[in-house]
């Protein structure tokens, strides 16, 4: 099942993913992932999962970062959509993966991040 983040469809409880296990920069520091704010991601296509890329939060702005040197930009927003690419034309889809994960696609890139997701039960 996937869903575009402009769908609004995901709930508000989306918008509060825990980017706290993301990795942090700057004046927003705080308590980064025991790996470094390394998450899993597949770049490209038919490529498997591996824990390559690293999550970067600087304010409303979560960056993920590619071991190749690419990355991809989002703005948070908290009115339910969760994540808007803050770069580039590509529209972004989440796919829930557990009651504690979402999977953001943008183009051929997939990434896994923490969250924290409305109507999931624990």
């Amino acid at each position: 099942m996937f869903m575009r983040i402009s769908d609004g469809l995901i709930g508000a409880g989306l918008m509060c993913f825990a980017l706290a296990a993301c990795g942090k920069q700057g004046p927003d520091a705080g308590a980064a992932g025991t790996d470094g704010g390394r998450i899993e991601c597949a770049i490209g296509a038919k490529t498997d999962w591996t824990r390559d890329c690293v999550a970067e939060r600087k304010g409303e702005v979560l960056t993920l970062r590619h071991a190749d040197g690419g990355f991809r930009r989002f703005h948070i927003v908290k009115d339910g959509r969760g994540l808007v690419p803050a770069d580039g034309a590509e529209q972004a889809t989440i796919d829930i993966a557990g009651d504690r994960q979402i999977d953001v696609t943008v183009g051929d890139a997939r990434y896994r991040l923490p969250a924290t997701i409305a109507g999931v039960s624990r």
